[in-house]
């Protein structure tokens, strides 16, 4: 380690991604300072949308997902996720 670096109390995100991207680490950190971490649990953000469909399209998806013994909208995002990253 180089030298410590002090980490101020952030008021907000905003401030703190305003003090990090005015950091160069390697001021502070040798590369072997550094170590392997893992994320398990972390999960992709998502948003909400509104999206029109047809009934009859979503009631088949209500029947396909009640087969599954899955939430009809858990199938649906399935099914565009599969989609989309063809």
């Amino acid at each position: 380690m180089k030298k410590p670096l002090k980490i101020p109390k952030f008021k907000n995100e905003d401030r703190e991604r305003e003090f990090w991207s005015k950091i160069d680490l390697s001021d502070y950190l040798e590369p072997n300072d550094l170590a392997d971490v893992s994320f398990p649990n972390l999960k992709p953000s998502t948003r909400s949308i509104s999206l029109r469909l047809p009934e009859y399209v979503i009631a088949r998806t209500k029947e396909k997902a009640n087969a599954l013994d899955i939430p009809y909208q858990t199938l649906m995002k399935q099914y565009i996720a599969r989609g989309a990253l063809k």
